[in-house]
């Protein structure tokens, strides 16, 4: 018989790792999977027990099949799903390079979709398990000069509400955790660096894991770590959106 599994995509460092950390605590069999295996198996070793190290590039259009197909040759099924790769980039849409946007709607995107498409059939069968998308508090608005990624965040956001809904009464969690800016290397990669209101007002990785965590466990569509991000969030309900995408254009980040 197999066994239920925490799959935690983008694990080798920021939230994935701490979803590692967390998911660990509370006793759960671990999946990691990310690019980076010298840091999947550090993180590993750290951890000890029942952890299934897996390195895999999912922005690759057969990654997230052949990642499942490895997690069934395991004796694993997929009892909860947290999608959390992913990355941004800063910057005009025209002067940043088109197959690095091109990357960025693969594994933001594409990558999620199809990993929640292939682990739904065993959860359904058995009337159980959880999806966790991280979105972003940059779904809620558009984003000038960081368009790309405002927009795949948008689709996470859409997609994780409409699937939250689709399978009410099936015994199957759904939520869209979208923390707004949390100190991992998220900053560095996107080209933002540790400079401005990025820096300044970041949350810890561990409080928003945790608000993901409780949050999926409640089968709360939409999480918001954070007072802040919750005004954020909801600021568009009131904000002329003309008058929002200035606002954001002007932010230093």
């Amino acid at each position: 018989m197999k066994r239920p599994a925490t799959l935690i995509t983008g694990a080798s460092a920021g939230l994935g790792a701490e979803f590692a950390r967390q998911c660990h605590a509370r006793g759960d069999e671990l999946i990691l999977v990310a690019r980076r295996r010298d840091r999947l198996e550090a993180l590993a070793q750290e951890l000890g027990g029942k952890v299934h190290v897996i390195a895999a590039d999912l922005s690759e259009p057969d990654a997230p099949s052949q990642l499942v197909e490895e997690v069934e040759g395991l004796g694993l099924w997929v009892g909860t799903l947290v999608n959390n790769a992913g990355f941004g980039l800063i910057g005009k849409f025209e002067r940043l390079p088109l197959d690095r946007q091109l990357q960025m709607i693969d594994l933001n995107i594409r990558a999620l979709t199809a990993l929640a498409h292939l682990v739904l059939p065993e959860m359904k069968a058995r009337r159980e398990g959880s999806i966790l998308n991280v979105a972003s508090t940059a779904a809620f608005q558009a984003g000038p000069g960081f368009g790309v990624y405002f927009a795949t965040k948008a689709y996470v956001l859409s997609f994780t509400e409409a699937l939250h809904q689709e399978l009410k009464g099936s015994g199957i969690h759904v939520s869209a955790l979208c923390p707004g800016p949390t100190r991992t290397e998220f900053g560095e990669v996107a080209g933002i660096g540790r400079k401005g209101r990025f820096d300044r007002f970041s949350a810890d990785a561990e409080s928003v894991v945790a608000a993901g965590l409780r949050g999926l466990l409640r089968n709360k569509a939409v999480i918001v770590p954070g007072l802040s991000n919750k005004v954020s969030a909801s600021s568009n309900r009131i904000i002329p959106r003309p008058l929002m995408r200035r606002i954001v254009a002007s932010l230093k980040l």
